[in-house]
């Protein structure tokens, strides 16, 4: 096939219950692209649901001889792929239909590097919990350092940049730092305040511990630079954010 625009790389583990939606997503967008599925040592059936799309030359599938966790999943994958620009989608999570087209068109408007999307809150069954989390028109590093508005399944990025900041530490929120490197660097992200993103909230995803959550947030300060009594205050406003958002 051509070479296609985007590459999105879809990590997943056990994903056999949500993945198809997920896949169903990335082909009705309208923009030339390839899905790379990265599956991290599943044990389920995974790979057997996958195989309508197995034919296809912008579908490719590969499968972790051990379990890497999302971030080592995620690298292997921009390593692996050949279009200019990078989203990223769990296997848990679905976007709406045009998504992409309207992310590369804001991206040429800005020149920006990155760009993240609104997204509506689901129940872990797909069914919306009516709650919306905005995102900013224009993001700066100063103000991500308060608290994350970009989420991973929302993002679209310039493959080189993709490159040039690989994604480490699954200890803690291994995106989060990542944004923030980028941002620290690029100054600017996009932002497009509509739900393209349906996010899932997963009854064992990172986020649902808070306690575990709050601590790896902390550590990503540290992992970004900051002594312990800045990563505190960043860690505070943070915190108060996110009541907010799940209020």
């Amino acid at each position: 096939m051509n070479e296609p625009m985007v590459s999105v790389i879809m990590p997943v583990y056990n994903g056999e219950k949500y993945i198809c939606q997920a896949v169903e997503s990335v082909f009705s967008q309208n923009v030339s692209l390839e899905l790379l599925v990265i599956d991290d040592y599943s044990a389920d059936g995974t790979a057997a649901v996958l195989a309508p799309w197995c034919d296809r030359e912008d579908f490719r599938y590969f499968r972790n001889e051990k379990n890497l966790g999302a971030a080592g999943s995620r690298n292997y994958g921009v390593k692996m792929a050949r279009g200019k620009y990078i989203a990223f989608l769990d296997a848990d999570d679905w976007w709406a239909d045009g998504k992409l087209r309207a992310q590369l068109d804001a991206l040429s408007g800005t020149g920006d590097v990155l760009c993240s999307t609104g997204r509506d809150l689901m129940s872990p069954d797909g069914t919306p919990v009516g709650r919306y989390i905005p995102v900013k028109e224009r993001l700066t590093y100063r103000e991500l350092l308060k608290h994350n508005s970009i989420n991973c399944s929302s993002v679209l990025l310039l493959r080189e940049v993709a490159l040039e900041f690989p994604m480490e530490h699954d200890d803690s929120h291994e995106d989060y730092i990542t944004w923030l490197k980028i941002l620290r660097k690029y100054g600017h992200a996009t932002g497009i305040n509509k739900p393209y993103l349906k996010y899932r909230l997963s009854e064992g995803g990172k986020s649902r511990n808070k306690a575990k959550s709050a601590r790896m947030t902390y550590q990503v300060y540290r992992y970004v630079g900051y002594g312990p009594i800045k990563s505190a205050c960043f860690f505070m406003s943070y915190a108060l954010h996110g009541i907010w958002k799940y209020r």
